[in-house]
């Protein structure tokens, strides 16, 4: 999994071309996107490591929570990945780590991507379920079931993936680590391209079920909304409304990319292109690319809006290191309460 990155070797520059003869210029990706990606790096990194140690303290007691804590080890991974992603976008990295990269890493960093992509889904079904069938229970919604399928999601992509490893057995040059698609095999080109549109597959099943689900809830939160206007609590309406910060992530994330991946994926498998249209696929992938990889600075929105026990465990954090700071330092305290500059 992965699309075939980043730079090209020289070659025409005008009229239709194969990916391999298109020279590109990379300017922008050399300096704006590596510094893009370490900002999202930072910020991932720091709210990923919080909800780690928040997760990490909250047993799994329901669906829900189950789901969030394999999104989360999803991000981590991801943002794991993006340091290496900087050093071979910037030119910084030997070719070595390229030659990795291209084989390795890249085709985790995708393979995370999908995961998460489908635990949103599944997130969104389970948020759907308990909306609509408040105190039904289905198979799907037991605590094993859940297991069981986020299990079934990361072995299905582990599959789906590995040849894509495998098949990118051709000797690493200086030369051929300047495109990914240079060190493919010509069925492992073959599978790239098969996997990408299996992918593409995926995450437009998983959106329109969404989108069924949401208008479901819509309905849903509007029969509420007419029901509280009249008894005056307003509580469960926002507690229902909440439930569209998922749709909200996924879309403004993922949405962007695929619809610039595919044309992208053809200019890159042999179809033959102008060079001009070439780069500007380039461009408009890696746009919408860096937009996905902000994925892992968004899903802490979904913890903090809809998992009440990981804001809990969050604000206990703060409360007792405010604490402990009083407790050092109690006339800091007393200076603050009766300072006559200080706003509530």
């Amino acid at each position: 999994m992965g699309d075939s990155a980043n730079t090209s070797s020289a070659g025409n520059s005008s009229g239709a071309a194969s990916p391999g003869q298109c020279h590109r210029d990379t300017t922008i990706t050399h300096v704006l996107f590596p510094a893009l990606y370490s900002l999202i790096f930072l910020l991932g990194l720091a709210l990923n490591s919080l909800a780690c140690w928040a997760f990490f303290h909250i047993p799994s007691t329901s669906t829900f929570i189950v789901y969030l804590k394999n999104i989360l080890v999803s991000d981590f991974i991801m943002t794991l990945m993006l340091p290496l992603k900087i050093l071979t976008d910037s030119g910084l990295a030997p070719w070595q780590l390229k030659a990795f990269v291209c084989r390795v890493s890249a085709v985790i960093f995708y393979d995370t991507m999908y995961i998460s992509i489908v635990l949103l889904g599944l997130i969104a079904f389970d948020r759907f379920l308990k909306i609509v069938r408040p105190f039904g229970k289905f198979w799907v919604q037991k605590l094993a079931s859940a297991k069981i399928l986020a299990s079934l999601v990361w072995l299905f992509f582990l599959a789906l993936s590995l040849p894509n490893v495998i098949l990118s057995n051709k000797a690493a040059t200086p030369q051929s680590v300047r495109k990914c698609a240079s060190l493919k095999s010509p069925l492992g080109l073959k599978w790239h391209e098969a996997v990408n549109y299996i992918c593409q597959f995926i995450f437009w099943t998983v959106l329109i079920l969404m989108l069924l689900f949401y208008i479901i809830i819509a309905k849903k939160v509007y029969e509420s909304y007419m029901k509280t206007q009249q008894k005056g609590n307003r509580s469960e309406k926002r507690i229902k409304g909440k439930v569209f910060i998922i749709f909200t992530v996924f879309f403004l994330c993922f949405a962007p990319f695929h619809f610039s991946r595919v044309p992208y994926t053809l200019s890159q498998t042999g179809a033959h292109m102008e060079c001009r249209l070439q780069n500007q696929l380039f461009v408009a992938k890696e746009s919408t690319l860096w937009l996905a990889a902000t994925n892992v600075c968004m899903d802490p929105l979904i913890y903090l809006f809809l998992c009440k026990p990981f804001v809990e465990k969050v604000l206990y954090r703060r409360v007792k290191a405010l604490q402990r700071t009083a407790h050092t330092n109690p006339k800091t305290e007393l200076d603050t309460r009766v300072s006559p500059t200080t706003e509530s």
